[in-house]
């Protein structure tokens, strides 16, 4: 074999494993179609979550220096357009989390891209094409490089971080397009935004329900705007989301803020794989990370923190595969038990929000009661910053409080 690990994919969760490979002394290889820098069609923020996985990497500083926006506060707005802000200074009591950042991906994955080939070897422009197999046993890939020859690469273990239309997954006969469990999202960007300092917002619309109209500041005057919305939802919409979005900017509320506004690009949609369901992630030889194994939390529509985990715990089961020289099913499933019981939970609660996000009156309530009362926000601060489990929301003291504090 020429590898310990062949990692194909070099977002966040590929280039998060090589890191990880190089600094538990795996011979990784990191593939990817792409030449970098190159665009990602994402709503551009790094969550709570991503920014602990970077500091583990001691790579938080050099990434706050990065091209992009420091977010302190998020803006939630109600489908009747009331608002409240969450501080991130209050919203944890560990002091490296006081702030977020919006990066545009193209700036972002390209430096976790060069940080990961400065360490282990990569290749850039190198389409997998193929699975090989020796007597029905994951062996290696088959790929065209960037000069367009055939290559093969050989290692008895595959990490797919390629995101939803993951090659890996369709080769292995994993992929399905499962329309209840998807959201379909666009993304803009603009400049001449008005009212974009140091917040991201959120409103829950009447016109983009279950799912929002984001307003994100991306540095240099420039804002990532999108909508996202479940894919079923989307279907039975008669606009398109790019005819929606052009509705939004447009109505009563939003148009002040969108009078000087020049898109800079046309809109571009993608899909998110969320993890309402727990789908098949590992097999003989194979580990699936991040949205190539549905990780992408279906209140938010957020990826890349939960990406960077799925890598973290890839590796570590790597490791024990190669100690163990065992890349069964069976001994990979340990990957998908802390995986899961990491983000499971989590999980579970974004879906039941996702759900309740359906009811503009639910919402208008929340949000009216946590803009005038501040124990209400606090609980939902808390669960931003996992201070108070999200699974709180199944106690009954938590609507106690929402309806009588």
């Amino acid at each position: 074999m020429d590898y310990d690990i062949i990692i194909v994919g070099a977002g966040p969760a590929g280039s998060t494993a090589s890191l990880y490979a190089e600094k538990m002394g795996l011979k990784s290889v990191l593939v990817d179609k792409s030449i970098f820098p190159r665009d990602k069609i994402c709503g551009d923020a790094l969550s709570g979550k991503s920014i602990r996985m970077l500091r583990e990497m001691n790579l938080l500083s050099e990434v706050s220096k990065l091209e992009g926006a420091q977010i302190n506060r998020i803006t939630f707005g109600s489908p009747s357009n009331k608002q409240f802000d969450l501080h991130l200074n209050k919203l944890n009591k560990d002091q490296h989390q006081k702030k977020g950042f919006v990066i545009p991906r193209k700036v972002f994955d390209n430096f976790l891209f060069e940080k990961a080939s400065s360490r282990s070897e990569s290749r850039q422009g190198f389409k997998v094409t193929e699975i090989i197999k020796d007597n029905n046993v994951i062996s290696g890939v088959i790929g065209v490089n960037k000069n367009g020859k055939k290559e093969s690469l050989y290692a008895p273990l595959i990490l797919g971080c390629d995101g939803p239309y993951s090659i890996i997954a369709r080769k292995l006969k994993l992929y399905k397009m499962d329309m209840m469990n998807t959201s379909v999202a666009i993304r803009c960007y603009y400049s001449g935004v008005k009212g974009l300092t140091d917040q991201i917002e959120l409103h829950f619309l009447k016109e983009v329900k279950p799912g929002y109209l984001w307003l994100f500041p991306a540095g240099k005057g420039i804002a990532n705007i999108g909508i996202g919305l479940s894919k079923v939802d989307a279907k039975k919409e008669e606009r398109t989301l790019s005819q929606l979005l052009d509705t939004v900017t447009k109505s009563k509320y939003f148009k002040g803020r969108f009078e000087d506004a020049i898109q800079l690009e046309k809109p571009v949609g993608w899909n998110l794989p969320l993890g309402t369901k727990h789908r098949l992630n590992h097999g003989d030889g194979f580990m699936l990370l991040g949205d190539a194994a549905g990780l992408v939390d279906p209140f938010t529509g957020e990826g890349i923190g939960n990406a960077m985990v799925s890598a973290k715990y890839a590796i570590q089961i790597a490791k024990q595969s190669k100690e163990n020289n065992d890349y069964s099913k069976p001994f990979l499933s340990e990957y998908d038990k802390l995986l899961w019981s990491e983000l499971g939970k989590e999980l579970r609660t974004s879906t039941k929000l996702q759900k309740l996000a359906r009811y503009s009156f639910l919402l208008n309530f929340v949000i009216n009661r946590a803009s005038r009362n501040e124990e209400v926000k606090n609980i939902i601060s808390g669960m931003l910053a996992n201070e108070i489990p999200k699974d709180e929301l199944s106690n009954p003291s938590f609507y106690f409080k929402m309806f009588f504090s």
